[in-house]
C-alpha cells in the first residue's frame, strides 16, 4: 500500500468519525422548509427558490420588492440573518 493510499484511507476514516457529510442537514432542533417559507412570505418574499440547509441555517433566494434577494435564516427562530440583493 502507498503512502498517498494509506492517507485517504486514514482522510476517510477521518470524514466519517467527525460525522462529514457531502450536503447539509436540516438539525433535529430546525425548523421546517414550510415554516421558514411561511416567515419569508410574512416579511414580504415571493417565488422562494433553492431553500436548503448550508452551513448551519436555511438559505435560499426570493423576491421582495421586485428585486432577486439572497437571504439566510435561523434554523431554530425564523430569523432573517442576511438578506441581500442576488447579482
Amino acid at each position: 500500500m502507498t503512502g498517498f493510499q494509506k492517507f485517504l484511507i486514514a482522510a476517510a476514516a477521518l470524514a466519517a468519525s467527525t460525522g462529514m457529510t457531502l450536503a447539509d442537514q436540516p438539525g433535529a432542533d430546525w425548523i421546517t422548509k414550510e415554516q421558514v417559507t411561511q416567515k419569508l412570505t410574512a416579511a414580504g418574499y415571493t417565488n422562494i427558490t433553492g431553500l436548503k440547509a448550508d452551513d448551519g441555517h436555511w438559505e435560499g433566494k426570493g423576491v421582495k420588492n421586485g428585486k432577486i434577494m439572497e437571504f439566510h435564516v435561523d434554523p431554530r427562530s425564523g430569523a432573517l440573518t442576511k438578506e441581500e440583493i442576488d447579482d
